[in-house]
């Protein structure tokens, strides 16, 4: 068997029992710490229940306006795009890491000309003239020996090398582990990300058309207080009533045209940031929001599930934990610098002073040589990385852990405010049968004449304030019903997700 079959067969066996004896440095994720939770939620009340949870949980709403508008938000939403790129340079973060632990080989080629001085020249000018008259050639320029030296001459050569670092401890490994688990991590950000565009879609939704509501009463309030200016006027005509009852109506009429103001300026900005969260231009959606439609009203119960599965589901929680085992493996990234290194290090090359030459490809030259390199002496360096690697570990614990209790408390405040809002919706609901009621009982007697025109504008004026006041309740109510399901994790859509990463 020749030296070069027999360097063929050691190569791959020597592989074999480098890479059977690589170890991976640095300990092992083993999951998230331990966290104080119970087995229910303490404030779900009776309007909740434990049932399944729904991850697109606005149609509940029943309004398909609104359905339309947080669809078209998740998938043209710019800060969607920013989280969506983010994870796609997380990818191929990770699919450098992969990289980096293969072999490296570049191939090479090369033609030159080189010119070389005269024999003499290189000869130091060494006397050929001397001794007995030989040849004449050589005393030309010959060469004595019987053999031409060149002046110049051509070079070309093709080659491939290759080097390898081998894993020995692991530290290539640890970086794959840690670009996993930050790619992951990306994965869980986006999530988060829709699911706040759509809390923050239903929120603007649901301002917009409490606004539209009372803009709406207060038109019917003008017209109304408008309607008993012009009777009062003809009656002050008729003397059978004072200027001062027409001056006190006409300065309520301006108060209630006065407050009307601001609500329009709202309508155009809630108006202006569903456009701009659905990717397009402020007042593109003017025309579509125009028609005032009442607030959409939660169901009677809401599915809430249990805490631990809400700890699973959202988002935030599931990117702290990524970045926990991530920055675990980096960890033992640090570590694997203190050991040596071994990269072997490979080339293969044809060549000749011909172009023919490189047809031969028997004729080759080969080198493997295997490097190892350790750096013993760092003054303490690699053990300050590995400390600081373990510091930035523990604050991603610690991160991990104020994160899952901050979800524990949104979701009981969460659940705490919307049961409370029912009650408050409830409550300014009878309040408003009753100023309706009483509004009724006035305008009789102020018919009957038992009763003055100032009694039932008062009246009335208590009317209005109820059904502003309900108005505002049920929306602040749909408010933390959306809150609700932010708080429980619900609003992104894995899908989505995985379209993302799939991205070019």
């Amino acid at each position: 068997m020749s030296y070069r079959s027999t360097s063929a067969l050691m190569i791959p066996a020597l592989l074999s029992a480098l890479l059977a004896g690589c170890t991976t440095v640095g300990k092992d994720y083993a999951g998230p710490p331990a966290v104080p939770q119970a087995a229910s939620f303490a404030r779900a009340g009776d309007a909740s229940d434990n049932k399944q949870v729904l991850a697109r949980w606005w149609p509940a709403l029943g309004d398909t306006t609104l359905d339309g508008l947080v669809d078209a938000a998740l998938k043209a939403n710019p800060n969607l795009d920013v989280a969506r790129a983010r994870l796609r340079q997380a990818r191929a973060a990770l699919g450098t890491e992969r990289a980096n632990g293969r072999p490296n080989g570049t191939a090479t080629a090369m033609a030159a000309h080189v010119r070389l001085p005269p024999l003499g020249d290189a000869l130091g000018g060494a006397d050929t003239g001397s001794g007995s008259s030989g040849d004449g050639a050589a005393g030309q320029g010959g060469d004595s020996s019987g053999f031409a030296v060149p002046s110049s001459l051509n070079l070309y050569s093709v080659g491939f090398d290759a080097t390898w670092e081998i894993d020995l401890f692991g530290g290539h490994r640890r970086a794959v582990e840690a670009a996993g688990a930050a790619y992951e991590a990306a994965e869980a950000q986006l999530a988060d990300a829709q699911l706040s565009l759509t809390a923050e879609v239903a929120n603007a939704y649901i301002n917009l058309r409490s606004v539209q509501q009372r803009i709406a009463l207060s038109d019917a309030a003008i017209a109304r207080q408008q309607r008993m200016l012009d009777l009062t006027a003809r009656r002050v005509q008729a003397g059978t009533a004072s200027q001062l009852d027409l001056t006190r109506l006409q300065g309520q009429l301006e108060t209630t045209r006065a407050d009307s103001e601001p609500l329009l300026s709202q309508r155009d900005a809630y108006c202006d940031e569903l456009a701009t969260l659905a990717g397009l231009a402020p007042g593109a959606l003017d025309a579509q929001l125009a028609a005032a439609a009442p607030v959409p009203l939660p169901p009677a119960s809401v599915a809430t599930g249990d805490p631990a599965a809400m700890l699973k589901r959202r988002p935030d929680i599931r990117a702290a934990e990524r970045t926990l085992a991530a920055r675990t493996a980096q960890i033992g990234q640090a570590d694997a610098a203190r050991f040596p290194r071994l990269t072997l290090l490979g080339l293969i090359g044809i060549g000749g002073t011909h172009p023919s030459d490189l047809t031969h490809l028997d004729d080759f030259s080969a080198i493997l040589a295997p490097q190892l390199s350790w750096n013993f002496l760092d003054f303490g360096h690699n053990a300050a990385r590995i400390e600081q690697a373990e510091g930035v570990r523990d604050e991603a614990e610690a991160q991990y852990r104020v994160a899952v209790l901050g979800a524990l408390r949104d979701a009981e405040g969460a659940l705490s405010r919307f049961k409370q809002r029912r009650a408050t919706v409830a409550t300014i609901a009878r309040a408003k049968a009753a100023a309706e009621h009483a509004t009724e009982l006035m305008a009789a007697r102020q018919k009957a004449g038992t009763a003055s025109l100032i009694d039932l504008l008062d009246t009335e004026r208590q009317q209005i304030a109820a059904e502003q006041n309900l108005a505002q309740a049920q929306a602040a109510l749909t408010g933390e019903f959306v809150a609700l399901h932010k708080a429980l994790g619900l609003g992104w859509q894995a899908g989505a997700m995985a379209q993302a990463s799939s991205a070019p």
